[in-house]
């Protein structure tokens, strides 16, 4: 059986639906000010539209039926609209994700998205302490976190550097690839065809400081009009 409750919710007032959705709009924009400031595809204004959206479609559930309810002696579920957001966002989300050659961008933007949501919807029912704990462990993950993070496993992860080189027209990045893997691992590959060059940028991660060596061997390999290394 569906869960369901009485309806005698009572009908909130212009100031407090307008402090929920303050609220949440803040909170979200927060999030998304960060974003925003690392350059990436959902910023300030898509975190801020989501967050607000999601305490709305909460605020509608709970509150939106009340009298129709009301009138007609039925019984509601005030969670019926909200559930939906969970699976809904989801859509949103996979819009953010961006493949790139061999990698993937976007993973964190779109999981900030979901949590975004999530955050509209506790504000949205006035659950503000749980709202605002949850942005500020967002911000501490996305910030300070991912810097301690980063410092903890550079020691242990293989730099990745970029590669450029040019080939005559047509030439396959086949004898590249091979010839970068004796030194360290192909992160991604991007292609493009200029006039009668052919560029190819390569994302290599080094197990050590062999650049030098990855150059030469690059270098050596018949058809290569030219190779840059870009640190």
């Amino acid at each position: 059986m569906h869960a369901i409750f009485l309806s005698t919710v009572p009908q909130l007032g212009w100031p407090h639906v307008l402090a929920r959705l303050v609220v949440a709009a803040a909170l979200g924009g927060a999030i998304g000010l960060e974003r925003e400031l690392r350059e990436r595809g959902a910023g300030l204004r898509t975190h801020l539209v989501v967050c607000v959206g999601a305490a709305l479609f909460t605020l509608v559930s709970a509150y939106g039926f009340e009298d129709f309810f009301a009138a007609a002696g039925t019984r509601i579920d005030p969670t019926r609209i909200a559930a939906q957001i969970v699976s809904g966002i989801g859509f949103l989300g996979a819009g953010a994700i961006i493949r790139q050659g061999l990698s993937v961008r976007g993973l964190t933007t779109a999981a900030t998205l979901w949590l975004v949501a999530a955050i509209g919807m506790a504000s949205g029912a006035g659950y503000y302490s749980a709202a605002i704990i949850a942005t500020a462990g967002a911000l501490l993950t996305l910030g300070p976190l991912r810097i301690v993070a980063y410092r903890l496993t550079r020691r242990f992860r293989d730099e990745t550097e970029r590669l450029l080189v040019e080939l005559p027209a047509g030439g396959s990045p086949a004898p590249l690839i091979e010839a970068i893997e004796r030194f360290g691992r192909v992160v991604s590959l991007d292609v493009a065809q200029e006039g009668d060059r052919r560029s190819v940028a390569i994302d290599v991660a080094l197990h050590e400081s062999n650049s030098p060596r990855v150059v030469a061997a690059v270098a050596d390999l018949e058809g290569v009009l030219e190779v840059r290394w870009n640190e």
